[in-house]
């Protein structure tokens, strides 16, 4: 069974170097500039694809995207399967991928608090000579 795991994740990264490929030379439409497909999982029966993406800008530009993949999704089901040579390629969920935003927003926050001064008695601290 452990081969079937390992299957599956090599055809979901396979998945997503191929998607990526094609968002970025193979898609005439404008509101997929700039989207990157960052993580695709697969269904236990290999029915099923959901790809994460990300996009910059704000919700107006991520709906716009997510819209975009919605509609192109026979298109890049149909490409992926001919590039990957599968004869049942599965069907594309995309999901919006909001990890690079949590991570930035607590890089922010820690960030905007104030250095945290060293007390004496910490661990790994050295106590001072008074001594010279």
């Amino acid at each position: 069974m452990r081969t079937a795991g390992l299957r599956r994740e090599r055809l979901a990264e396979a998945m997503r170097q191929v998607l990526s490929e094609i968002l970025i030379g193979g898609m005439k439409d404008p509101r997929l500039a700039g989207v990157v497909v960052s993580a695709v999982e697969l269904s236990g029966d290999l029915k099923i694809a959901r790809a994460f993406f990300s996009v910059v800008g704000d919700q107006e530009r991520e709906r716009q995207a997510a819209d975009a993949l919605h509609q192109a999704r026979g298109y890049l089901r149909h490409e992926m399967g001919r590039r990957l040579r599968i004869h049942n390629a599965p069907d594309l969920e995309f999901t919006r991928d909001r990890g690079y935003e949590r991570a930035d927003r607590i890089d922010r926050i820690l960030s905007s608090l104030p250095p945290r001064a060293e007390a004496e008695g910490t661990p790994g601290a050295e106590p001072a000579d008074d001594d010279d």
